[in-house]
């Protein structure tokens, strides 16, 4: 599975430069949150900032290994995910039972990623843009993202969507912001200079994916070179870029 990596060159981008109490990346596959997010996660981790992960497949199709079957990458990938998330230094990790392949933007998948924000009750979440058209989308990418944004609003939000987490002690909740990875029109970027060798490391944890990942090989340079070229013509050397919207506050 190759590294999907949008960054590139970009407009000027605000810097998004303040770390909140607490932060969610919700993702389609094992390796996504790394991948998208992996620098900014690490930053905001070593800052104090509280970071759940909610992974929202097994991952069970992603191998080109053809002897390779469902059941053992299953395995395998959520080692890797579990090895990953703690050099990222996240505190709770969900995994959720969905096929690799098959995520539906559903009632039950938005039950499950509601219960998630009401549950750890993020200030920021991260996921893939659903809306991206320069270039492909995985079909889970794009039903996790639209499925994030709506859970956010208005489902999460609002005592009268899903009120039986309620009774299980579940309070309505409202996100502040979401940051979507990969967006073709980015418009903030967090300066990762100084956790770029940490989301590398991370990577590196997801060996069936990224083989020889490492420090100084081949395909940590291009990891590099592609987070300076984001941030290009900012005051640091390596940048994350996102297209970060403000959820809409409650009628007073």
């Amino acid at each position: 599975m190759r590294i999907e990596e949008r960054e590139g060159p970009v407009a000027q981008l605000e810097q998004f430069d303040e770390i909140p109490e607490r932060a969610m990346v919700v993702c389609a596959h094992p390796d996504d949150a790394e991948i998208g997010a992996g620098g900014t996660t690490s930053l905001w981790a070593a800052n104090g900032c509280e970071i759940s992960y909610v992974v929202c497949t097994t991952g069970s199709s992603g191998s080109n290994d053809e002897g390779m079957t469902s059941d053992r990458i299953v395995d395998i990938r959520r080692r890797e995910q579990e090895e990953a998330a703690a050099v990222i230094g996240v505190s709770n990790l969900v995994m959720l039972p969905y096929p690799d392949g098959m995520l539906e933007a559903n009632r039950e998948f938005l039950g499950d990623i509601v219960k998630a924000i009401r549950t750890h009750r993020p200030d920021v979440i991260f996921t893939h843009d659903p809306f991206r058209f320069d270039g492909f989308n995985h079909r889970d990418h794009r039903n996790t993202g639209i499925t994030v944004q709506d859970a956010v609003y208005p489902y999460a939000r609002d005592h009268l969507h899903f009120p039986e987490q309620l009774k299980d002690g579940l309070e309505p909740y409202i996100v502040s912001d979401v940051c979507f990875w990969h967006a073709d029109k980015p418009n903030v970027v967090v300066d990762i200079t100084t956790s770029i060798d940490n989301r590398i490391d991370a990577l590196s944890k997801h060996a069936s994916q990224v083989p020889g990942l490492t420090r100084q090989s081949g395909s940590d340079r291009g990891i590099r070179d592609r987070a300076r070229s984001v941030a290009e013509g900012m005051p640091f050397e390596y940048g994350e870029a996102f297209r970060r919207i403000s959820a809409r506050r409650r009628r007073r």
